[in-house]
């Protein structure tokens, strides 16, 4: 199971998430309270094992400012929480994790135009106005009916995850991979202890055979 945690802020909440066992770390590079600059990624990417996969997360960027990002910072992942459409994505070839809201009403109609466009995608809570990051569950069985949608591409759940129910959204929607960001916040800021537990109720659900 791929575990990314997103909204990394700290070159501290970087290191603690390598020695957890995360699979990826998150830079925000949109409008957002745990937004960072470039220069202050680097400065903490520096400092990170070359196994840790690092991701950038935009929001209706210009093509160009993403592909420079992505350069400056060597980027393994990008994701794209904003209106950008599947000709936009394909241009990053094998690179793109594309975030869907979380809105049965409307049948996750968007996904299929994606198809092979991406290398993922992320359902995400949807609340009116906010691109992501509302740190708010969503009804995971509603989204089972739709999963076929996805296939060749891998399915990336987030939204509202903690320790305390990842461990349900797995047995519900059996994802490849989770996000968090909030969930695994004190106070607003990355909590070691919070990460650790997060990626160990993973690790729990995988021991157990996935059943």
């Amino acid at each position: 199971m791929w575990i990314k945690i997103c909204g990394i802020t700290s070159l501290e909440a970087a290191q603690t998430c390598a020695e957890a066992g995360v699979d990826a770390v998150g830079f925000v590079f949109a409008e957002s309270r745990r937004r960072v600059t470039v220069i202050e990624a680097a400065n903490i990417i520096k400092h990170l094992p070359s196994g840790l996969k690092k991701v950038g997360v935009f929001v209706n960027e210009p093509e160009y400012k993403v592909a420079w990002i992505k350069d400056y910072l060597d980027l393994d992942l990008l994701q794209f929480h904003g209106v950008e459409s599947p000709s936009y994505c394909s241009r990053f070839s094998g690179r793109a994790i594309k975030a869907f809201r979380a809105d049965p009403e409307r049948g996750y109609c968007d996904i299929k135009g994606y198809r092979g466009k991406i290398m993922a995608c992320l359902i995400d809570s949807y609340l009116p106005g906010r691109p992501g990051g509302t740190g708010e569950p969503w009804d995971w069985e509603s989204f089972k009916p739709f999963q076929a949608d996805l296939i060749p591409c891998w399915l990336i759940a987030a939204g509202g995850l903690t320790p305390a129910n990842v461990y349900q959204a797995l047995q519900t929607i059996r994802p490849d991979g989770v996000d968090v960001s909030s969930g695994v916040e004190k106070a607003g800021e990355k909590d070691a202890g919070l990460i650790k537990d997060f990626v160990n109720e993973v690790r729990r659900w995988e021991a157990n055979g996935k059943a």
